[in-house]
């Protein structure tokens, strides 16, 4: 007895429908992520005139030929960030919105300008200024 064959079909998965939803997906995640700002710190550099210099109301950080910081004439213990960061939090009592003055030795590293720099703008100071001396 012969029996007629079946023919069987190939089973198939169609990835059509996958790959929309996956476009999607990609599409959907690439518009809601939000992009990191670098934040900037905005400075305000004062001219240099022959003017006579007012009292200094706020924090001044004095940074010496050597790179060593001091807070409001005084001498912090090392030079490190974390250092400079617990001396302005000090002094500022935690006030960021009074002014900071940065005064640099001429031949001041210039990494040690742009870490005080750094440290005041972690901690929200908006006043920001920088020595001169008059020109001659």
């Amino acid at each position: 007895m012969r029996f007629p064959r079946q023919t069987t079909e190939e089973v198939s998965i169609n990835l059509t429908p996958l790959i929309d939803v996956v476009f999607l997906l990609l599409i959907f995640f690439m518009v809601s992520t939000t992009f990191s700002r670098e934040t900037r710190l905005q400075i305000d550099l004062p001219q240099a005139s022959d003017a006579a210099e007012a009292r200094y109301e706020g924090i001044e950080v004095t940074i010496d030929a050597q790179g060593r910081f001091s807070v409001n004439d005084q001498l912090l213990v090392n030079s490190q960030p974390k250092t400079l960061h617990a001396a302005l939090i000090k002094f500022s009592e935690g006030e960021f919105n009074q002014p900071l003055r940065i005064s640099a030795d001429g031949v001041t590293p210039h990494q040690s300008v742009v870490t005080a720099m750094d440290v005041a703008g972690a901690l929200g100071f908006k006043q920001l200024s920088i020595t001169t001396r008059a020109g001659e």
